[in-house]
């Protein structure tokens, strides 16, 4: 149980579930906006208020973005319509909450993933003896 609320720590199970379906590019682009709002933040002088910038909000900010997005594009009379697909399949814009994982697949996902990564491997120290030229 411990581990469960060190996973969730303030986080809705919604919204770790809602992690957990993202993409690498999906992730990668909420890490963006993430770091976005650290470095604003800083600059003006109040950090407090990127540590109140949590999952709910970043998730919301994606959906609005991508929506946004959306909505750029169709105003541009772009003619390609694969595009809106992609747009479609993102997670993203992903709202419901009808595919919410159970807190033990949510931590058999990330225990998995932890275990896939591989670990440093320390480098072989050099070897001083000089070598033979052939």
């Amino acid at each position: 149980m411990e581990e469960a609320k060190e996973i969730l720590k303030d986080n809705r199970i919604e919204d770790i579930s809602w992690l957990c379906s993202l993409s690498e590019s999906e992730l990668d682009f909420l890490i963006s906006i993430k770091m976005l709002v650290l470095q604003r933040a800083k600059v003006i002088g109040h950090e407090d208020l990127a540590e109140k910038f949590d999952l709910k909000t970043l998730r919301a900010i994606g959906f609005i973005l991508m929506e946004h997005l959306k909505g750029q594009l169709s105003v541009s009379g772009v003619p390609d319509q694969s595009q809106f697909s992609a747009l479609n399949g993102s997670n993203l814009l992903d709202s419901s909450l009808e595919k919410v994982l159970s807190i033990d697949d949510i931590m058999a996902s990330i225990c998995c993933e932890r275990r896939k990564k591989p670990g440093k491997r320390s480098r072989p120290k050099a070897d001083s003896r000089p070598k033979k030229k052939l």
